[in-house]
């Protein structure tokens, strides 16, 4: 079930959640590091993410499932977000050029409708950035975050869901290696944890980045074909017998 937009936003607004913001914030700037000219799309509970695109992208807008709630952003302006009734995106087909996927993959029952709606709403060669909570980090095993809630993936699941869905990952990227507990020492000491776990590699990150591309084509998977069988001549008794001769019976 999808954590309340309440919930959400206060996480965001609390000192743990500005850690992970700017952790997970530092990866998606690295990889879209320019969309002047591009239409932007973050679904799910993306708003955090999206400030560094506005003043830079043509249109950048904020998808949100009915299940979680909506709310109103940027504040102190008009609104753009807008409400998503089971995955059915707003959108028509090849409107948007980037889509940012946060805190959507792990709450929902369905995430295959989900992606084949991204892959939809997409333009031919368009880019997704998916972040979902690592199985294997500390972060999935508490739920007093929002990254606690729902199904977290390993980095061979994503991957695997993605190519199902016709998506090709490109880059993978780890982020929140810092513990997920509101204590000032570890909120101080994150930038050395993120630093430390990226540098040795460390398994313990609390959530996958991947880029995919679109895939305009279905691969063909190719059938072995079956062996040829040739046919095997039939011995005719009655015919082979005529030809030896009334009187030539053996």
């Amino acid at each position: 079930m999808p954590i309340d937009v309440v919930d959400l936003r206060t996480f965001y607004a609390a000192p743990l959640g500005h850690v992970a913001q700017r952790s997970i914030s530092r990866i998606v700037r690295g990889w879209w590091h320019d969309t002047h000219g591009l239409a932007v799309a973050g679904l799910g509970y993306a708003t955090p993410y999206l400030d560094p695109f506005r003043e830079e992208a043509m249109r950048v807008v904020g998808l949100m499932p009915a299940e979680q709630g909506i709310v109103h952003w940027p504040p102190g302006g008009t609104s753009s977000t807008a409400m998503v009734e089971g995955g059915q995106l707003p959108l028509p087909d090849g409107s948007v050029d980037r889509v940012l996927l946060v805190h959507m993959l792990e709450p929902t029952e369905h995430p295959r409708e989900v992606l084949s709606e991204v892959w939809r709403v997409l333009t031919p060669g368009g880019r997704m950035i998916a972040v979902a909570c690592n199985r294997r980090g500390m972060w999935a095993r508490v739920d007093t975050t929002p990254f606690g809630y729902g199904q977290p993936f390993s980095k061979r699941q994503l991957a695997a869901l993605l190519r199902e869905s016709l998506f090709s990952p490109e880059r993978f990227g780890e982020a929140l290696y810092v513990p997920p507990f509101e204590r000032r020492s570890f909120l101080k000491l994150a930038p050395f944890f993120e630093r430390t776990g990226k540098r040795m590699a460390l398994p313990g990150a609390g959530v996958h980045l991947v880029e995919a591309t679109k895939q305009l084509y279905r691969p063909v998977m190719l059938r072995a074909r079956a062996p040829v069988r040739r046919a095997v001549p039939r011995f005719e008794p009655a015919r082979a017998w005529s030809r030896l001769g009334h009187g030539d019976a053996p």
